[in-house]
């Protein structure tokens, strides 16, 4: 009898570690969830972002940066992949998302393999995960289990987080997702790949004072006149600059040693360095002594299953689009 209660007990507290597990994952989905329904749905995803990543490496930084501006429009429900006049996708801060492709081709083999079965979210929190690797990130496991959004109104992304945000308002977006501070500076951490036009931080390098003509005084001096040779006063605005000067093409923890510098790209950035509680968390990422040490690569995938989870549709909810681009 003692055994068969100890048993019990043991059974029971296995059972609600599990429970406890899928609850951290996230609103009702779980690691595994296509592991019956179609078990090849990670090597298929990852499969196509390798493809379209060898003919063209912006791929990458381009899937992280859409499924970033899904989950914080209306949740992470593949509403940026919808087209149509006023759609999100059709608003300004997403005119220059790339990748779509890639979404695209892996859906199609998802739906030969296993018809009406994977959604498009998580074929895009996959891709967005497998970008990452691609580039030279660590890998994490990523829940699945979302249904896809039948809504997508331009309107609706006006909220975004933006290059010119101060640290506050930054944070504000990310708490309203419930992101805390460690998770800003962290995601934010995912521009170590990919690059910005020169119309979004051009202002910065001429009369960035009412004053007079200099630059902003967070750039460092010597980088000022760096970006103005490569973005003059007059050039061509969509000329793209890497976000993360010297290792644009490679996900590693420069970025923040480049904001210690002063040579963030976006003001948004380089104000991570200048605010004291987000710069504490840039700080140890660098592995600043006397500070408790972050490994960005680890950070960054746990932020990110937290950001996948936001708002997500699971159950009922949402459908299964069998094109990406369209409601079914």
């Amino acid at each position: 009898m003692g055994f068969s209660c100890f048993s019990q007990r043991v059974v029971l507290v296995s059972l609600l570690l599990a429970i406890a597990g899928v609850l951290v994952e996230g609103q009702g989905t779980r690691v595994g969830f296509y592991s019956t329904s179609c078990p090849r749905v990670e090597s298929i995803v990852r499969s196509a972002v390798q493809s379209h990543f060898r003919s063209d490496p912006t791929v990458a930084p381009g899937l992280l940066r859409m499924h970033f501006h899904d989950c914080f429009v209306n949740g992470c429900d593949a509403s940026i992949l919808i087209d149509g006049a006023g759609t999100e996708k059709t608003a300004p801060p997403n005119l220059l998302l790339r990748g779509y492709e890639a979404i695209d081709d892996a859906k199609t083999q998802l739906e030969a393999a296993c018809p009406g079965v994977v959604s498009c979210a998580d074929i895009l929190a996959l891709a967005a995960r497998d970008s990452v690797v691609v580039s030279g990130g660590a890998s994490w496991a990523v829940p699945t289990g979302r249904r896809d959004g039948t809504v997508s109104q331009a309107s609706d992304a006006a909220n975004l987080p933006g290059f010119r945000d101060s640290v506050d308002l930054q944070k504000q977006k990310f708490a309203a997702k419930g992101l805390n501070t460690q998770d800003l500076v962290t995601l934010v951490g995912g521009h170590t790949i990919g690059t910005s036009a020169c119309q979004f931080f051009r202002y910065r390098l001429y009369n960035f004072t009412t004053t007079g003509n200099g630059a902003d005084p967070s750039i460092a001096s010597a980088f000022v006149s760096q970006l103005q040779a490569l973005c003059p006063q007059n050039g061509d605005g969509t000329r793209r600059i890497g976000l993360d000067t010297g290792s644009v093409n490679r996900f590693d923890n420069s970025f923040f040693a480049n904001l210690r510098d002063g040579k963030g790209i976006l003001e948004s950035d380089q104000m991570l360095w200048n605010d004291a509680s987000t710069k504490n968390v840039v700080q140890r990422f660098l592995g600043i002594r006397g500070l408790l040490g972050l490994t960005f690569n680890i950070e960054f995938g746990r932020s990110m299953v937290k950001m996948s989870n936001i708002e997500v549709k699971t159950g009922t909810a949402g459908e299964i689009r069998k094109v990406c681009s369209k409601i079914n």
